[in-house]
């Protein structure tokens, strides 16, 4: 990495647009952009930076630390100065592959100034990201479950606290579409986390601990579940809702398999119910949310041509499968890929779906 970024500088000089090449860091420039949600402040940012500026340009910046500066003490505020939130920490580890090494900082940083490689290819892979789909949580009793639907409170902690503890970065579902459109780039460690069908446990025992861990998810609901039977209530959603961490999207009005079309049904019925499962939804949750309602989970994780026309005529942007894998840059919109975790999986179990990448060419297996 120290030859990596010692090219990059040889190249800027050459390039002359090194002008501020061993010009120390000034606390105070760009001190507008800072992100008001940000945990690192002005004055801890302006504390935290003792090293110099190497070089800089509009795309990249170069920052040599001064002696004795840790990635964890300056990657946030390196990220609050440059990228105007300490949230992008990120963007710095992973140009600078620094997942191999997080704690020293013995050569200069290269800083990206704008969205780099936003569709996520390499010369040897391709990004991907996983979206998990979860259904029920329970309490485990004596380490079992009731079912295999059901993923045991201290099971969703373990795997939600792996997550944290190994650098990945839970997105929020909508997060994909700008990505997918090569908008934006995405942290390399990333995944998505859905849950489906409205039960009340996601409240009672899920969301708790998604709100202690801070990582947010996609609820789908089929609206006819919604305060009945074991259905999660509209003031659970509205609480949840108003609190931002979970997005509440449709997972249809009956939870009816959307490709089934029995020959005694005409097409115009058929049309009918695609309409009722689809529009009538979002229509609902719009209104008792007021929030945009634009990703679909689809009941059963089945779709079709009439189906994906229906989703497109009504404005959704992302919709959700339950076929197993990750989801790189090229993946279709309305038929994205998840895989199912289950109450008897293991953590090994778990972290062998989490698919970041795809190897290709003469890397692939």
């Amino acid at each position: 990495m120290r030859r990596v970024a010692r090219a990059w500088l040889a190249l800027l000089i050459a390039s002359g647009l090194a002008a501020c090449s061993m010009t120390p860091l000034s606390p105070g420039e760009d001190q507008a952009r800072q992100d008001t949600h940000t945990s690192v402040s002005k004055a801890e940012a302006a504390h935290a930076l003792k090293g110099q500026v190497l070089g800089r340009n509009e795309r990249l910046a170069i920052y040599l630390p001064a002696p004795g500066e840790t990635l964890p003490q300056i990657l946030p505020p390196l990220a609050l100065h440059f990228l105007g939130s300490a949230d992008l920490a990120w963007r710095i580890a992973d140009f600078n592959k620094l997942d191999a090494d997080p704690a020293a900082a013995p050569h200069p940083l290269l800083i990206p100034l704008v969205e780099h490689n936003p569709l996520g290819v390499y010369s040897d892979r391709y990004q991907t990201i996983p979206i998990l789909c979860y259904h029920r949580f329970g309490r485990a009793n004596g380490g079992a479950t009731s079912n295999k639907m059901t993923v045991s409170t201290a099971a969703f902690a373990e795997q939600l606290s792996w997550l944290q503890r190994n650098g990945y970065h839970v997105l929020k579902l909508a997060d994909l579409r700008a990505w997918l459109d090569g908008q934006r780039t995405l942290p390399l460690k990333s995944v998505v986390i859905t849950v489906d069908d409205g039960y009340a446990s996601f409240f009672h025992q899920a969301y708790p601990l998604l709100k202690q861990f801070n990582m947010p998810a996609t609820l789908f609901v089929y609206t006819d579940f919604i305060g009945a039977g074991d259905g999660v209530d509209w003031l659970e959603l509205q609480a949840m809702s108003r609190a931002g961490l979970v997005d509440v999207q449709s997972h249809s009005r009956t939870h009816r398999n959307l490709i089934e079309h029995p020959s005694s049904e005409s097409d115009a019925a058929y049309q009918q119910a695609l309409f009722n499962e689809i529009k009538a939804p979002r229509d609902l949750l719009a209104q008792r949310l007021s929030t945009p309602q634009t990703l679909y989970a689809y009941p059963y994780g089945d779709a079709n041509e009439a189906v994906l026309a229906m989703l497109g005529k009504h404005g959704y942007q992302l919709a959700v499968t339950v076929n197993a894998g990750g989801n790189a840059f090229f993946a279709q919109p309305l038929m994205l890929r998840r895989t199912m975790i289950f109450g008897d999986m293991s953590l090994d179990d778990f972290k062998a779906r989490l698919q970041i990448s795809r190897l290709t060419g003469a890397h692939a297996p």
